[in-house]
């Protein structure tokens, strides 16, 4: 009974900072093994979150969070504007911008192709209501179908099969490879030039081997693609834009 007395009480899940005039939603996570405060902005979701060490005091975490507001303004200003996948606009396509056309109101195919004057445009058939989710599921598949020929390719030369291929929507990584071999992907990956995607299927398909980042590792990676470092340099500088899409 007297321990109950003393049991810190439940933090909120989420906070309020106020700058500006705006007002920005926290997540409030604790965190064993963190040592000190920290606010993080995901340049792909958006997401703003407190995170704090496991015995320091939630009062002080909210002061903290509420004495960044101007940070967290900045940084929210940073992340790219969203693209709705609609008629009109431009969507990349394996490195390429392609405008969006909503070609025909009778049932077919979503295609990658050319407009009259050349110009490169996704077409999509059907119910005008349903073409941001043709354009979504055409781009999953065509993700899906240069991840799977890129991953046997390097699994290939490698001589370690991939046990399965997943496309997800994950925002904090590009890809995974799971100790029993199956191997996870964005599926925004097919938005990148071709050579960002090979990399990555040739990076997961690495740690079929070695399940680490050890100097092997990145040996192994360069092997199978010698322009590794011009794709990571890519995503460095382009990767969180592609989360604005659709």
């Amino acid at each position: 009974m007297r321990l109950s007395l003393f049991k810190r009480k439940p933090d909120p899940a989420q906070i309020e900072v106020r700058h500006g005039g705006m007002l920005y939603p926290v997540l409030v996570k604790r965190r064993a093994s963190a040592r000190r405060m920290t606010l993080r902005v995901s340049q792909a979701s958006g997401e703003i979150t407190l995170t704090l060490p496991e015995r320091a005091d939630f009062g002080a975490g909210r002061i903290f969070a509420e004495n960044h507001g101007g940070w967290i303004a900045a940084r929210m200003a940073k992340r790219p504007l969203a693209v709705p996948f609609v008629p009109g606009e431009s969507v990349p396509f394996r490195g390429t911008p392609h405008r969006i056309v909503h070609w025909s109101k009778a049932r077919g195919l979503t295609q990658a192709t050319l407009d009259p004057d050349g110009a490169p445009i996704l077409a999509v058939a059907g119910d005008g209501a349903h073409v941001s989710r043709r354009i979504k599921d055409f781009l999953r598949r065509a993700a899906l179908q240069d991840l799977e020929e890129a991953v046997g390719r390097h699994t290939a030369a490698l001589g370690i099969p991939a046990r399965r291929i997943t496309i997800r929507d994950t925002t904090s990584r590009w890809g995974s490879c799971s100790s029993r071999g199956d191997l996870n992907f964005s599926w925004r990956l097919i938005m990148a030039p071709p050579l960002v995607l090979d990399y990555l299927a040739a990076h997961e398909v690495a740690h079929l081997k070695e399940m680490n980042h050890s100097h092997r590792f990145w040996a192994l990676t360069h092997k199978l693609c010698p322009r590794t470092e011009e794709a990571e340099a890519w995503l460095k500088r382009n990767g969180a834009g592609l989360h604005a899409y659709g």
